[in-house]
């Protein structure tokens, strides 16, 4: 703005010079006086008022930049509140996610150290488990003793009653021997079950890793087999007296020994079941059990049947008595109606007719004696 009102002076002097110029009127040098004189009041004038505007200008400039400035601090100051405050909440979220993880992190801690904690005890009590079996297995007694539990509670799971279905360690009448478990059949038969265990020579043959030692032990295995079979049938367990069944169980109470004898072993299997000698593991011992059971709950069904076919043919004749005498009944009834109706009808007309025949006379007798005495008549009312 000032340069345009210097520009504007100067502009005005030229004019001036120029104006004077062509009147021709003024000499030049009281011109160039005049005009020095003009220009030295004007100017001081006219750069005082330049320097008022610019003042005046810089001042309005210097207000606008200024609510300008305070208006963008305020947009900033409310934008940074804005972002300050989205930054706490921000804060506030992350600080109780990570308190939740922390409480979550500390009790899923509790919950682990507790869980380890009862694996610890749990493999504690396996490994006192493991060692009891151990000494269990060990022990030709304990694994006979083994054997006999584990059979008498699949007889038991089966639904068979001790001294009903079964009896255990009975001694046969007639011979010194004594199974250990006999199953009374419905008809009275008798199955008898002899528990072996045959352990040792397999567990050996299983931890070595030597072929021959392997062999040898699955060797004297087999023979351990043979062996109890031949005392199984050497005992009188298939005895005619004692009403028994032409074969015995031989029960292995581990289905592991029982099916590495059932693959393995078809030689010794075959042999068994030519001694009549069916060995059964848990498995096959329990689907046996349900078998005898289904048989004998069969046997006691067909009894209750007979009995009520028994029931049946005696109603049968007391229902024909019955129909007799209600016959003999229904004829007297029909007699006596007959009797009755004939009564009713026949006597009764007869009945009546002599009443009408009495009523008659009677009033003919009347009418003549009322023709004969008409004055008694009178008395008579």
């Amino acid at each position: 703005m000032v340069l345009y009102l210097a520009l504007g002076v100067l502009i005005g002097i030229l004019f001036v010079l120029a104006f004077f110029k062509l009147r021709g009127g003024v000499k030049k040098d009281d011109l160039l006086l005049h005009l020095d004189q003009k220009i030295n009041e004007a100017f001081p004038q006219a750069l005082k008022m330049a320097n008022e505007q610019l003042v005046l200008m810089a001042r309005q400039k210097l207000t606008a930049e200024k609510q300008d400035i305070k208006t963008d601090l305020d947009n900033k100051k409310t934008a940074i509140e804005d972002l300050v405050k989205r930054l706490l909440e921000d804060m506030n979220r992350s600080g109780k996610r990570l308190e939740d993880a922390e409480r979550d992190r500390i009790g899923s801690f509790r919950e682990l150290k507790k869980e380890v904690e009862n694996q610890r005890r749990i493999t504690e009590q396996l490994s006192v488990t493991t060692e009891g079996l151990k000494r269990v297995l060990s022990n030709n007694q304990l694994r006979g003793q083994f054997g006999e539990r584990v059979a008498e509670d699949l007889l038991k799971m089966a639904g068979f009653v001790k001294g009903v279905d079964y009896q255990s360690n009975k001694d046969q009448k007639s011979s010194n021997t004594r199974p250990d478990f006999t199953v009374f059949l419905p008809d009275g038969a008798k199955i008898n079950i002899d528990s072996k265990f045959p352990y040792n020579n397999l567990q050996k043959a299983v931890e070595t890793q030597d072929q021959e030692t392997k062999r040898r032990y699955v060797k004297d295995f087999t023979r351990d087999i043979k062996e109890k079979i031949k005392q199984v049938t050497s005992r009188e367990y298939i005895n005619p007296e004692e009403n028994t069944v032409d074969f015995v169980i031989m029960f292995i109470p581990n289905e592991m020994i029982f099916s590495y004898i059932y693959d393995r072993m078809n030689e010794v299997w075959l042999e068994a079941l030519k001694q009549k000698v069916i060995m059964a593991g848990p498995f096959s011992f329990t689907a046996i059990l349900r078998l005898v059971r289904q048989a004998y709950d069969n046997f006691r069904f067909q009894k209750d049947v007979q009995k009520i076919i028994v029931q049946i043919k005696i109603f049968d004749q007391e229902f024909k008595k019955y129909n007799l005498e209600f016959e003999k009944i229904g004829d007297r009834i029909r007699s006596l109606t007959a009797q009755y109706q004939k009564v009713d009808s026949t006597r009764t007309n007869q009945l009546n007719r002599a009443v009408d025949r009495i009523k008659l006379e009677d009033a003919e007798s009347t009418e003549k004696l009322s023709l004969e005495s008409p004055k008694a008549i009178p008395s008579l009312k």
